[in-house]
């Protein structure tokens, strides 16, 4: 005895569409062969479940149905068995299409146009400012001849006659309703029987193209600009793809870049951080700035310069330069420097070099307690 429809999908007898449509995909991909391979038990409740919804899905058999149940159907009466090849498919394509990696056509065959990549360098000073840039991108752009339609001027794509412009056809095999592109079109829907000389038929043509592209002040390095509809044009008048702009930031000679900070290394001489001094450095924002050093100075003390970064992207907020300190030691030295520095090494005390002395002097305690 068959089973009652409305309980095969588990939904009451007053579910509108949407709730056995919604019952339906559910029970489908738990139920569906592909994802039960060998499983005679989960092919024979699919095809219950399919003959269910196929049934309460049309008004007219689900009227019938109601009132005189499995009866309405038999003896040839429209029994719903197999995969119905209007009513299953569009819901087999619903689930499933994208799973399977599946796209459908826009009417009349037209296609969106792919996204386009170019690679832009540029250099820290041109971020930091900001710049407008012509590129020369080479792109397919719609046909001017026959506006993008793909047909000869004076003509026009036919109507396919084996999918009647649905792009798609279906074929029953057993319990299967297999679908496919249609090898006509070419899922299409249309035909062309006089193509444009100028496109051979596909409504775009290969040129390029001059384009402006605003850069922000502030931009980073791996940023992506998008230039909407300035991709590929579209197939048949399809609409176009767009472009994305991918910035790359040349390494710079003397600053390295860290979110809106700069960081400049600054080599000075060990006389000018032992008895100070003060020195100047060029900024992005083309101006020069004095850096005091004080006596005393250590190899690698960073200095501070607010303001003097990079400025953030479309925020009135501006980062800071961090100049940093190397001490350079003396190189080459000549007899008389020679016999200067030995000279004030004899003379010197503990309190001139303190962090020496006193790294070694703890080196010295903890080696020494090694032979207690």
């Amino acid at each position: 005895m068959k089973a009652d429809f409305y309980e095969t999908l588990g939904v009451q007898k007053t579910a509108d569409d949407k709730e056995l449509k919604s019952a339906f995909r559910k029970l489908a991909m738990q139920f569906h062969p592909d994802r039960n391979p060998g499983d005679k038990a989960c092919e024979h409740k699919f095809k219950e479940i399919n003959e269910a919804y196929e049934t309460l899905k049309d008004p007219q058999k689900r009227a019938a149905y109601d009132r005189f149940g499995h009866a309405a159907f038999e003896n040839g009466a429209g029994a719903a068995h197999g995969f119905a090849a209007g009513g299953f498919a569009d819901i087999f394509e619903d689930i499933f299409g994208d799973m399977m990696g599946g796209r459908r056509r826009s009417s009349g065959g037209r296609e969106r146009g792919a996204d386009l990549r170019y690679n832009m360098e540029i250099t820290l000073e041109e971020a930091f400012g900001g710049k407008t840039a012509q590129i020369r991108v080479p792109a397919s752009v719609s046909c001017t001849e026959c506006s993008g339609s793909g047909a000869k001027p004076g003509t026009s794509p036919t109507t396919c006659p084996m999918c009647s412009g649905a792009g798609r056809v279906r074929a029953t095999q057993g319990f299967f309703a297999i679908e496919r592109t249609c090898p006509q079109c070419h899922g299409r829907g249309q035909t062309i029987k006089d193509p444009c000389p100028k496109c051979a038929g596909q409504g775009r043509v290969t040129e390029e193209r001059s384009l402006s592209v605003n850069i922000p002040s502030g931009i980073e390095d791996g940023t992506r600009i998008r230039l909407a509809n300035e991709g590929e044009a579209g197939l048949r008048g399809g609409p176009p793809g767009d472009l994305y702009i991918f910035l790359a930031v040349k390494p710079h000679e003397f600053f390295q870049r860290d979110g809106a900070d700069l960081y400049c290394k600054v080599p000075i001489s060990m006389t000018a951080a032992a008895l100070g001094g003060s020195f100047e450095v060029a900024t992005l924002d083309g101006t020069q700035t004095r850096v005091k050093v004080p006596d005393g100075t250590q190899n690698g003390r960073q200095f501070r310069l607010k303001g003097k970064g990079m400025p953030v992207m479309r925020q009135p907020a501006v980062g800071d330069l961090y100049i940093q300190v190397a001490v350079e030691t003396p190189q080459n030295l000549t007899k008389r420097q020679r016999e200067l520095l030995q000279e004030f090494e004899e003379i010197s005390s503990t309190e001139n070099s303190p962090q020496s002395s006193g790294f070694f002097a703890r080196m010295k305690d903890f080696f020494e307690s090694f032979g207690n």
